[in-house]
């Protein structure tokens, strides 16, 4: 388990121009985007204790960000 936020900035840096760029021109993507950031804080926020929750909880957010990332990814590749 680690700590460190996922941020999509961080985990694609050779695609930032390109997330900035989908996410001006294509509204599901910046939707995706915005939830992505959301589930990601969350996830961050359960990891440190900031905001407890129970390991089932944390573990769906965690599928959830996987998808999401990956819907993302897909969007990018394309």
């Amino acid at each position: 388990m680690s700590n460190t936020p996922h941020d999509l900035y961080e985990d694609f840096p050779e695609k930032a121009e390109a997330i900035h760029a989908l996410k001006a021109k294509d509204a599901h993507f910046a939707r995706l985007v915005e939830e992505y950031h959301e589930i990601n804080r969350a996830v961050h926020r359960a990891e440190t204790l900031v905001e407890p929750t129970t390991p089932e909880h944390e573990t769906e957010l965690r599928h959830k960000r996987m998808k999401l990332k990956d819907q993302i990814w897909k969007q990018l590749a394309a």
